[in-house]
């Protein structure tokens, strides 16, 4: 379906906010309205106390520290889960544990969160005590097999939980039922950054590090792992999430940042020092993500716990060879996908609300990747499907705005139990299995459940943006303005803007990009754009182009320069 440019309506920038008219814009229409809400500065964030259950969980930790128990981190296998791994047990270290060691569940051998398996591998190491990282509210298995063999287990977790609640000694989750922190958008670092804090606060109170001759830390130096974590797993930048990502990204900047986020800079060709969240999200997050996806994300959350310069960057060469690999893997399986769906048009005549994609070929570990690519060029929720171990399919979901996924899921398997195995998730993301004789049932059954939540004129995507600029603006440092003025990312967009711009010239690059040299109507400056994967969408000959695009500093052999970068465009 074609994408229309719908300009965001203000009726009113609001004049309380102490930043330039066009900044006034952009906030204003992101449901800023006071100066507080562009704080970045910590004391603005909640306090830990406001977490349910949180002294339960401080006494708990406290308890494994005085009486030195054998601490086991299950983690995640993405960034979110790596990067939550790293920030537990580098506090607990700093903290005085005896024995602090990892666990992370290979997704083709254990499945996601903390399954009976994982508990089996995580056994080995003698734990007295489980911790669970980005996982484990909906472990219900998993969390009576650790407490059979002895464990304690305290949940540390940010997905939605079912309609009960595991067995756990203490769950921490923003989004369990009663629980009063302000903020439910908190990705999984962030929550096990909270519980460390509190930790760390208890500790100071009953006088531990004095009695021990260590040295207090600050939980400021964890914040470049709660930033790229945060900025990974696309989590609404509410406030808070805002606060914490830039206070981060000002530490990598600096320097102050553990020694494998650097080594990620320079494999990914970033510059540290003016490092923003998409950096992160587009070059750096992938790179850590692809250990999990392909092989095993020990390497990932080895790469962030490393303090030797040359180990780590090893680990990072290897991680961004993955990274190559994975990425040849998703461009077979997108040209396939989209194969499918030209045979799919053929064969009915049009596409479902809500679209199930499966392959016996297909990779388990790039789904989420092409639903979310699928996603973005149909407007339309997607669920992509590979084989997993015992017949099953593993699927990976990705939404629009306006479809809470995971509430989906739970509909279908409310109404038939029997459809899905397994699912959890968020809004906007879910992953599930379930039989693979039941894959036309549950998408029929997905299509329409879909249905009633999307109308055939939603369908149409919609590019919301900023509107257009003046001549004057068009330049570095207005560019340098915006990105200053973030961070942006889910929830809290870029700005985005548009207009009609003369064609001086242009030229494609590596047969799918390109590149133009445009001119906005009745001003005397050219300008640089470049538009990714939209070669196709230009028409040769034409002499006008609408364009929706983001202002850049481009970075080329140590100058900047302007540059628009193209998210859509229509010849005139």
């Amino acid at each position: 379906m074609p994408k229309f440019i719908v300009r965001r309506r203000i009726e009113s920038p609001s004049a309380d906010l102490p930043v330039e008219p066009l900044l006034q814009r952009i906030y204003t229409a992101r449901n800023i309205r006071s100066a507080t809400e562009l704080s970045k500065e910590l004391r603005c964030l909640a306090a830990p106390a406001t977490l349910r259950n949180i002294e339960r969980a401080t006494e708990l930790l406290y308890t494994a520290l005085r009486e030195r128990w054998r601490i086991v981190i299950v983690a995640d296998f993405d960034a979110d889960g790596a990067t939550s791994c790293a920030l537990a047990i580098r506090a607990l270290r700093v903290f005085g544990a005896a024995w602090v060691g990892y666990r992370v569940p290979n997704r083709f051998e254990h499945n996601y969160g903390l399954t009976p398996e994982i508990v089996a591998v995580a056994a080995r190491d003698r734990p007295d005590l489980l911790i669970t990282v980005d996982n484990g509210i909906s472990s219900h298995e998993g969390v009576k097999a650790a407490q059979n063999l002895g464990m304690r287990v305290l949940v540390t977790d940010h997905h939605l939980p079912g309609r009960d609640l595991p067995t756990a000694d203490v769950i921490i989750n923003p989004n369990q039922p009663d629980d009063a922190f302000p903020s439910k958008y908190l990705a999984g670092v962030g929550v096990i950054f909270y519980v460390m804090s509190a930790l760390r606060a208890k500790l100071r109170a009953m006088g531990w590090f004095d009695a021990r001759g260590l040295t207090e830390p600050n939980m400021a130096q964890f914040l470049d792992l709660v930033a790229f974590g945060t900025v990974a797993d696309v989590v609404p930048l509410d406030h808070h999430n805002r606060i914490l990502v830039e206070q981060g990204l000002r530490r990598i900047r600096q320097g102050r940042c553990v020694p494998g986020i650097a080594a990620l800079c320079a494999v990914a060709g970033r510059n540290q020092q003016r490092l923003a969240a998409s950096d992160i999200g587009f070059y750096l997050a992938p790179r850590l993500n692809a250990a999990g996806r392909l092989e095993d994300m020990g390497q990932g959350i080895e790469c962030l716990l490393g303090d030797d310069a040359k180990t780590v960057q090893t680990i990072a060469h290897r991680l961004d060879a993955i990274n190559r690999q994975r990425n040849d893997i998703t461009t077979q399986m997108q040209t396939q996908a989209l194969e499918r769906l030209d045979q799919l048009r053929l064969n009915a005549g049009q596409l479902s609300f809500g679209l199930c994609l499966f392959d016996p070929d297909w990779h388990s570990g790039v789904v989420g990747i092409i639903a979310g690519r699928l996603k973005d060029r149909l407007h339309r929720p997607v669920i992509v499907f590979a084989p997993d171990r015992d017949g099953k399919l593993k699927g990976s979901g990705r939404s629009v705005e306006g479809v809470h996924l995971r509430d989906v899921l739970a509909a279908i398997a409310t109404a038939t139990p029997s459809l899905i195995d397994h699912f959890g998730g968020h809004a906007m993301a879910v992953g599930l299995t379930l039989a693979r004789e039941r894959f036309e049932s549950f998408h029929q059954a997905f299509d329409t459940e879909i249905r009633r939540w999307l109308t055939a004129e939603d369908l149409h995507g919609q590019l919301l943006s900023d509107g257009e600029l003046e001549p004057g603006h068009l330049s570095l440092a207005t560019a340098e303005r915006l990105s200053e003025a973030g961070p942006w990312g889910q929830g809290f967009p870029e700005p985005l803007f548009d207009g009609v711009f003369d064609i001086i010239s242009h030229q494609v690059l590596k047969d799918q990009h390109l590149k133009l040299w445009l001119r906005p109507q009745g001003a005397a400056v050219d300008l640089e754009a470049i538009a990714f994967n939209r070669a196709r969408d230009f028409t040769l000959g034409a002499t006008r182009v609408r364009i929706a695009y983001r202002l850049e500093a481009n970075e080329w052999r140590g100058a900047r320069r302007l540059q628009l970068r193209v998210e859509h465009l229509e010849s005139i």
